[in-house]
């Protein structure tokens, strides 16, 4: 029997991210996970703050991996998908989609954002991933010209759904996909990622100003933008919006 993955639940940090970033310096056997119920500097995607208030999960996971920190990029598709894994039992009727490169929204609202840091470790030939996950479970940040929801709003459970609650089978369902992933690489992590994806085939901007159809994601991960030109190109980092949209993180 697979002994579970290790969690420290602390009532109140600054980062989760920055609490593994601190661990990945110390002997500590990997890999395992930190929960806040509060972060007091939490952080997103493009060095921006992550809102939230208690009752909502705020998590990061430490891993040690021998793939390049490139490859170990391809694990935010993965972190994504478990987050619909976990996410799907308790939404009725409504549609959870996953947005480019690593949101997870509900009804075209953002429910969770997902963060990877990752730098080389100590140990020769290793790299350490940090995988923080924040997930709007009873509040959803009211920020301007960004849609954001919580699972409480949509959830068919009788109770709210609590972040130390959920965090065991989301923590499950992501090394699923990791081992799905060190067995047979991207590809289908790729396609689960497709097969769940907002925006696809339609026009989008992205935060560099290029504009036109969401073509594919390819199997380094990168967007695949063709231009009105009919020209197509590759958009390994930043924002999509869908035409109409404003900017949101």
């Amino acid at each position: 029997m697979v002994e579970p993955t290790a969690i420290r639940h602390f009532s109140e940090i600054d980062s989760t991210n920055s609490e593994c970033l601190r661990l990945a310096g110390s002997d500590c056997e990997l890999p395992l996970w930190v929960l806040a119920d509060y972060q007091t500097n939490g952080r997103g995607r493009l060095s921006r703050s992550w809102l939230g208030q208690k009752g909502n999960l705020y998590a990061s996971g430490l891993y040690s991996f021998t793939a390049p920190p490139a490859k170990l990029a391809e694990l935010g598709f993965a972190a994504a998908l478990a987050v619909i894994d976990t996410i799907a039992p308790f939404v009725a009727n409504e549609q959870l989609s996953l947005k480019w490169p690593n949101d997870v929204l509900i009804n075209g609202a953002k429910l969770c954002g997902i963060l990877l840091e990752s730098h080389a470790s100590k140990q020769q030939g290793q790299n350490i991933l940090v995988i923080g996950i924040g997930i709007n479970l009873s509040h959803a940040p009211k920020i301007q010209d960004r849609k954001t929801v919580c699972l409480a709003d949509f959830s068919k459970a009788e109770q709210p759904v609590k972040p130390q609650d959920l965090l065991p089978g989301l923590i499950e369902n992501f090394e699923k996909r990791v081992k799905l992933w060190q067995e047979q690489g991207f590809a289908p992590l790729r396609q689960a990622w497709l097969a769940n994806c907002h925006g696809l085939g339609e026009t989008i901007r992205t935060s560099q100003g290029q504009i036109g159809i969401f073509e594919d994601m390819l199997q380094n991960g990168a967007l695949l933008l063709r231009k009105t030109d009919g020209k197509a190109i590759e958009i390994s980092a930043g924002e999509i919006f869908l035409s109409g949209q404003e900017e949101q993180s």
